[in-house]
C-alpha cells in the first residue's frame, strides 16, 4: 500500500492510503456479513481510509440515512479498530424527511445543523473525535450566510471534536471565499476536497442534479487549475470508476459521456491496459494515483473480488510513454 498526507497543520494532519474505500452502500444494499469482509481485507492490505456520509444510503429504503456509520461503528467496535484507520463522513446532505430518491428539502449547513449532526454522527460511529468532516453539499438559497458554516466547522475543530475539515461539490470559487473567510477569523478551513473525478471527461456544458449552471460535482479545469495554485490541498476523486461503465455492457455511460472525446480515450486505455498487463480499471486508478495532481481515488465494492482489482492497481505504476498517451488522448 502507498500512503500520502492530507491537511497542512502538524497537529492535524494525517497520513491516510492512497485508495479510499467508500462505505456508501454498507449496512444497506450491502449486506454486514460482506460489508464485514471488505472492510477487513482492506485494512489487512494497508487500507486506512474509509469514506461515508450521514445521509448514506437514505434513498434505498426510504429513510434519512445513517445505515452507514451505523455499520461502521459497530465493525470498529467488534475488530477493536482505533484512530489507526481515518474514517471521513459528510453533512449537509441529510433529507430532513425520509426520501426514497434524490431529496431537495436538505439539512444545509447552518451552525445548528452542523453541531448537531456531527454529534450524531459520532454517536453511530462510536468516537469521540471526527477524523475528517466534509460540508457535503451547498444549498442553494438556503440563507445560512457563509461565515456561520466556515465559524461552525472551525469550532469543531478548536474544541477537539474533528480533526480535518473537507468540502464536496461545491463551486471553486465558493471554496476559496470560505476559506479566505476561515483564514482572516484564524480559524481551521477547508482542506481535503471530495469531487467526482475520472479519466473518461463529461460535457462541462450540462446541468447537474444540484445546478443549473453546470455539472458542479464533476472535477473541471476551474478545480484543477485552483489545486494545482494550492498543491497542500488534497483531493479524493470519488465513482472513478463510473459504477463499472468502463467495463460492463450492462452498465452503460451517463449520457454526458456522448462527445467525440469518449471513444478515443477508451481506446488509449484499453492500449495501455494491454501493454501493462492490468485491468481498464486499474489502469484509470492508477493514472489517478500517479498524476501531476495526485490524486486518492474513492472506490466501492460489492465483493472482496471487486476490492481485490483496485488494491492491485496501487502498486501499478504507469510509464512515462503510457501516461503521455493517456494525457495527450481528448
Amino acid at each position: 500500500m502507498r500512503y500520502r498526507t492530507i491537511g497542512g497543520d502538524p497537529k492535524t494532519r494525517r497520513e491516510v492510503s492512497a485508495l479510499s474505500l467508500g462505505a456508501m452502500l454498507f449496512g444497506s444494499v450491502t449486506d454486514e456479513a460482506t460489508s464485514y469482509a471488505i472492510l477487513d481485507r482492506y485494512v489487512e492490505a494497508g487500507g486506512t481510509f474509509i469514506d461515508t456520509a450521514n445521509n448514506y444510503a437514505y434513498w434505498v429504503n426510504g429513510t434519512q440515512g445513517g445505515e452507514s456509520e451505523a455499520l461502521l461503528g459497530r465493525w470498529r467496535r467488534s475488530r477493536g479498530v482505533t484512530d489507526e484507520v481515518v474514517i471521513a463522513t459528510k453533512l449537509g446532505g441529510r433529507p430532513n424527511t425520509p426520501a426514497r430518491s434524490l431529496s431537495h428539502d436538505l439539512e444545509g449547513l447552518s451552525a445548528r445543523v452542523i453541531r448537531e449532526s456531527s454529534e450524531r454522527s459520532r454517536e453511530r460511529l462510536g468516537v469521540d473525535k471526527l477524523d475528517l468532516l466534509y460540508a457535503h453539499v451547498y444549498v442553494e438559497g438556503s440563507g445560512v450566510p457563509l461565515e456561520e458554516t466556515v465559524e461552525a466547522f472551525g469550532t469543531l475543530v478548536q474544541e477537539g471534536s474533528v480533526g480535518l475539515l473537507g468540502a464536496s461539490n461545491h463551486w471553486a470559487w465558493r471554496l476559496e471565499r470560505a476559506r479566505n473567510v476561515a483564514s482572516a477569523a484564524g480559524l481551521p478551513g477547508y482542506e481535503v476536497l471530495q469531487y467526482h473525478h475520472s479519466y473518461l471527461r463529461p460535457r462541462a456544458d450540462l446541468p447537474s442534479l444540484r445546478s443549473a449552471d453546470g455539472n458542479l460535482g464533476v472535477v473541471g479545469g476551474d478545480l484543477l487549475s485552483y489545486l494545482r495554485a494550492e498543491p497542500e490541498l488534497a483531493l479524493v476523486a470519488y465513482s472513478p470508476l463510473l459504477g463499472g461503465a468502463y467495463v460492463r455492457d450492462d452498465k452503460p455511460l451517463d449520457s454526458s459521456f456522448e462527445h467525440p472525446g469518449t471513444p478515443r480515450r477508451r481506446a488509449a486505455l484499453q492500449e495501455v491496459a494491454k501493454e501493462a498487463g492490468a485491468t481498464v480499471n486499474q489502469v484509470v486508478l492508477a493514472w489517478l494515483i500517479g498524476g501531476e495532481i495526485p490524486m486518492i481515488p474513492l472506490v466501492g465494492a460489492s465483493s472482496v473480488e471487486q476490492l481485490e482489482e483496485s488494491l492491485a492497481a496501487v502498486e501499478l505504476e504507469l510509464t512515462v510513454e503510457q501516461r503521455a498517451k493517456l494525457d495527450a488522448t481528448y
